[in-house]
């Protein structure tokens, strides 16, 4: 067993368990039951070996340091422990999550080679106080009672959240800061340039022009150029106020295919809205085009009729064929880059075996590929952190899924990411900055290029579930929260060397897609929102050859 003891009223008060899960090795989910009562989360792993916890912890409205130093508010965010032995006796929560995050900030350090920023740096003065009260959390006095046998004192876990809080945010300035210093490098040619000197000096050949340099002992595969700004648009709203947004934001457009909107009924397709995006951004705008996911079995994208044949795989597969085919066929001319499936390994409506989502993978891609030589095609990755994998043992691990892909030799020219913030739906709680960027490294060591196919926050707070709560960073979730996080997050994930491009998941909330409510950059009336401003400026900066201003580590409030 593992059981972890929770002040401030105790977990069923302080603390939802709908986003808690078990991690195992390498950050796989594991198995496991968790329940809270009287200030105890009690984790029942039903298997031998060392395990963490993940949730979300409440990390806002924190009291001043003794010292009179600010305490910085984090909001409600998902985070972890390390791996810990089962044993009988509790660990104190609060402590477990800052001794992760302050390990995390060093591997960073590490791992993004910022080992030579100075002392009195106000990122690293911000990790040693961190660092400092974590030390004084861990020797707090303990007080053994016959009521609480566990003798955490309040003022221990007080001294741990303030640690973890404090450690958030080092980690989070650290990601910015590293996110600035990429980001010159790749919009000046010197980390392109860098590579292929390398490359050039270990095998004796330069790098095909403009083509992804893979390099021994480094992260991912580096691309030239810098990343692109997209948009997802909806075949629902085509306004002159929607084009006029999408033309001064984005470098293409993204057109999602949902099933249940190209054909909501069996052989009957509906192509009206698509095809006017998409005459629009080729003869107007001349703006590429995305489009996809073709194959989605989320409940939002699967039309009814479909559910007729969810136990006939042979049925199925053809059905996937045909519907595939089609549309390709009447978009080979116009779409510069599909994606051709969206979340098979998550496995949740057609249960599928393991061998038949490898099936439905391979037979997508090369159908694409044979239909649309010179397109470009992609899997997408739904819930990347693979909380789901905990609950649904039919399901397939993402990283190990896409690795799947690679082994089995099914070319794909990369992996798209969806990640979305603050909605009240799996794998969508809030989480921070480092851990955003921290994601897509762990992804890049796939040596295929990234694309951040749907990234997403709300521009209001989305009331929880009976189980799930969305959280929120660094305050409730507003029009100027999201714009904030929509800078930074877009600006970390543009800045990595092997990020292809990078879409916002909605133009306007007009669409109305359950799975993002108030995501969009305008409002359903049409209006622009902060973050459609925000998003226009990082544009306009990263076509200019300069980082965003607002990339600052000094901008976090």
């Amino acid at each position: 067993m593992l059981n972890f003891v929770v002040f401030n009223g105790g977990p069923e008060n302080a603390i939802r368990l709908g986003h808690a899960y078990l991690l195992g090795p390498d950050d796989v989910p594991a198995p496991a039951s968790l329940r809270a009562d009287d200030g105890i989360i009690h984790c029942d792993k039903g298997a031998d070996g060392s395990a963490g916890l993940a949730l979300q912890f409440p990390l806002e409205g924190l009291p001043p340091a003794p010292d009179g130093g600010v305490v910085p508010s984090i909001g409600l965010v998902t985070v972890q422990t390390c791996l810990l032995p089962q044993r009988e006796s509790p660990y104190l929560l609060s402590l477990e999550l800052a001794r992760h995050r302050i390990m995390t900030f060093l591997n960073r350090l590490e791992d993004w080679s910022l080992f030579d920023l100075p002392a009195d740096d106000p990122i690293l003065r911000q990790f040693e106080r961190a660092r400092q009260t974590f030390t004084a959390a861990l020797v707090a006095p303990r007080h053994p009672t016959e009521q609480d046998p566990h003798g955490y004192s309040a003022e221990a876990d007080r001294l741990a959240r303030e640690s973890l809080a404090l450690a958030i945010d080092a980690g989070e300035r650290l990601a910015l800061l590293n996110a600035q210093r990429q980001l010159e490098r790749r919009l000046s040619g010197r980390l392109y340039a860098d590579a292929a000197e390398r490359y050039a000096a270990a095998s004796g050949d330069a790098p095909p022009a403009n083509a992804p340099i893979i390099l021994q002992n480094s992260v991912g595969v580096t691309l030239p150029g810098r990343a692109l700004v997209g948009c997802e648009v909806s075949p629902r709203s085509f306004t002159e106020a929607h084009q006029r947004a999408a033309l001064s934001a984005c470098d293409f457009i993204s057109l999602p295919m949902r099933w249940v909107d190209m054909e909501p009924g069996e052989g009957e397709y509906s192509f009206t809205g698509t095809d006017r995006w998409i005459e629009w951004a080729v003869r107007k705008a001349k703006l590429p085009v995305h489009a996809g996911p073709i194959v989605d079995f989320r409940p939002a994208s699967v039309p009814d009729w479909l559910y007729i044949w969810e136990n006939d795989y042979e049925t199925l597969r053809e059905l996937v064929y045909e519907h595939v085919r089609t549309i390709v066929t009447r978009y080979r001319r116009t779409v510069t880059r599909w994606t051709v499936a969206s979340g098979l390994h998550v496995n949740s409506s057609f249960r599928l075996s393991y061998e038949q989502m490898l099936d439905l993978t391979r037979l997508c891609v090369l159908l694409v590929r044979k239909l649309q030589p010179a397109a470009k095609v992609q899997v997408e990755i739904d819930q990347p952190w693979g909380e789901y994998y905990a609950t649904n043992r039919q399901s397939l691990p993402p990283l190990v899924y896409a690795d799947t892909i690679a082994q089995a030799g099914i070319a794909v020219d990369a992996y798209a990411l969806r990640l979305h913030a603050g909605t009240a739906e799996p794998g969508c709680s809030t989480r921070d900055l480092m851990a955003l960027s921290s994601i897509l490294d762990r992804y890049a060591a796939l040596e295929r290029p990234i694309v951040v196919s749907s990234l997403a926050a709300p521009s209001r707070a989305e009331p929880a579930t009976e189980a799930i709560e969305p959280g929120r960073w660094r305050a409730e979730w507003s029009e100027s929260t999201q714009a904030e996080w929509l800078s930074k997050a877009m600006a970390i994930a543009l800045a990595k060397p092997f990020v292809h491009s990078v879409c916002w998941s909605e133009l306007a909330d007009a669409s109305a897609r359950p799975e993002a409510p108030d995501c969009g950059l305008m409002t359903a009336t049409g209006q622009p929102k902060a973050a459609l401003a925000r998003l226009i400026d990082l544009r306009a900066s990263l076509n200019a050859g300069r980082s965003p201003p607002d990339l600052a580590v000094g901008m976090l409030s």
